[in-house]
């Protein structure tokens, strides 16, 4: 299950266990002991989250900052006590476009891990969709080395199989380049 499924769904269950519905980062990093903390709290403040500053390419609306370190889940996304015990609920609340059925199968392994390049000012950005990885190159041939290391370094150690990645994944580049005027 991608990662921002399995926040989603650590969410619910915190949000639901306390009377103003909120939960904080570190108590869902501690609910994922699986997944590299720093990408658990980056889908949680940044990621997922509708009113934090929009720094990544792509992002879920599932959370608001209600307070400091404190978030909600928002009401579309939101489960009820019923539809945790249901092992597919949050793929079914949290449908953006992806193939969830496929997804959700336990079994299934990602090969490829997707990010989008854009020109910003002087440099080429780089970001990951899948994996919370973010580089930076003067050249396009540069910017992708660096993701090629960066996802490397980022996934060494870590348990591909919870993360739903496959033993050796693909890197798929999208290039968003404004046309010249």
């Amino acid at each position: 299950m991608p990662v921002h499924l399995q926040v989603l769904e650590q969410a619910n269950r915190i949000a639901l266990q306390n009377k103003d519905r909120s939960f904080g980062a570190e108590e869902v990093v501690r609910a994922l002991p699986h997944l590299n903390p720093s990408t658990v709290r980056t889908h949680v403040v940044s990621r997922c989250c509708t009113n934090a500053p929009r720094n990544h390419t792509h992002k879920w609306d599932y959370f608001r900052r209600v307070s400091r370190g404190r978030y909600q889940v928002l009401p579309p996304y939101r489960q009820t006590p019923a539809a945790q015990s249901s092992p597919r609920a949050v793929q079914r609340v949290a449908r953006r476009g992806d193939d969830v059925a496929r997804r959700s199968d336990p079994g299934f392994r990602r090969d490829t891990i997707h990010a989008v390049v854009r020109k910003d000012e002087a440099v080429y950005v780089a970001e990951c969709l899948e994996v919370a990885v973010v580089t930076q190159g003067g050249t396009l041939d540069e910017v992708v080395q660096n993701l090629q290391h960066a996802v490397t370094l980022h996934l060494e150690g870590e348990d591909l199989a919870a993360l739903g990645v496959a033993e050796h994944p693909r890197l798929q580049l999208t290039c968003d380049l404004p046309l010249a005027p």
